[in-house]
């Protein structure tokens, strides 16, 4: 592809894919150290900012917030093979917020998925990186998203499956908050308590934000640690930007087999990274120019997240 910048391709050439096979592909689990998901977290900012410049599109705020967790799932806890995306027996990822597509395509180019370069053609005609996930175009895409609200319900169906073909996989899923607005996200919820799915675990990215400002504002969602825990859900909240407690977490809490699904509410901040960015509603689905764009990988190369 073409680069626009040398800034670009600087942030190309920093990529690299640091895997620890067993064989087939599948990551060996929990190796990889919490400094080291720090570093890749700050890779997959560097990525999906990049990408959205490029194509002049894209959702960069929501893809920042969601970046510490979603590091933490593809570099540490998800059970997948790269080489063989659609393995029966893989971990399920389902993006509800499917409009933050770019850090899950960064994800899933670090992780070997797809290739490092191919991903700057975001939402270019043709492109299988779509502006929200694609499953007949994208490897390692469990289901399409992108309609806010309904894919909670599809990773509530890939935990039925599961459950009732007796296998060990399990589904894991990320909503915004914004998204809890959506009546559907709770008849989803109200589902996977009759069915008992404790292999799902939910991942709430509580950034306070969504396109036409503040959550509060548009429409109240309460707190959502004491909704998830009315509804039947083990719950627990913390800081998304942690990694210590983000591993913490899955290691302990995520893993626990009670008969009851969970949920993760990740306390974050929308454009995390990057100061302009940061608790702005209008980085929701905004490209950044070329100087916006250059501070931004100034700003997300100067330090690891906090």
């Amino acid at each position: 592809m073409m680069f626009s910048t040398p800034l670009v391709i600087q942030v190309y050439k920093y990529m690299s894919l640091q895997e620890d096979h067993l064989g087939t592909g599948v990551w060996h689990m929990q190796q990889t150290s919490v400094e080291q998901l720090k570093q890749h977290a700050i890779e997959l900012r560097k990525t999906a900012v990049t990408m959205v410049y490029e194509a002049q599109s894209g959702h960069p705020g929501g893809s920042l917030s969601a970046a510490d967790v979603i590091s933490a799932l593809y570099f540490r806890e998800l059970n997948v093979d790269p080489t063989n995306p659609k393995w029966e027996d893989r971990d399920r990822f389902v993006l509800s917020k499917g409009h933050v597509a770019p850090i899950q395509y960064a994800a899933l180019a670090l992780r070997g998925f797809v290739s490092n370069e191919s991903v700057y053609t975001l939402r270019q005609y043709g492109s299988p990186f779509q502006g929200h996930p694609d499953m007949k175009k994208c490897p390692g895409i469990d289901i399409s998203t992108g309609s806010l609200g309904q894919g909670l319900s599809c990773a509530v169906g890939m935990a039925i499956a599961g459950q009732r073909d007796e296998k060990d996989y399990r589904v894991f899923a990320m909503v915004g908050d914004g998204e809890c607005q959506e009546g559907q996200i709770w008849e989803a919820i109200q589902a996977a308590v009759k069915y008992k799915l404790d292999n799902l675990i939910v991942f709430v990215d509580n950034n306070r934000l969504q396109i036409d400002g503040f959550c509060e504002d548009v429409m109240p969602l309460l707190d959502l640690e004491k909704k998830f825990d009315a509804f039947g859900f083990d719950t627990t909240r913390i800081d998304g930007h942690s990694m210590e407690q983000i591993v913490e977490t899955l290691d302990t809490f995520a893993k626990q087999k009670n008969g009851k699904p969970k949920c993760i509410v990740c306390d974050t901040v929308k454009g995390k990274g990057v100061s302009y960015m940061e608790d702005q509603a209008a980085w929701h689905g905004t490209a950044p120019n070329k100087e916006e764009f250059e501070l931004a990988i100034k700003e997300l190369e100067g330090g690891l997240p906090v």
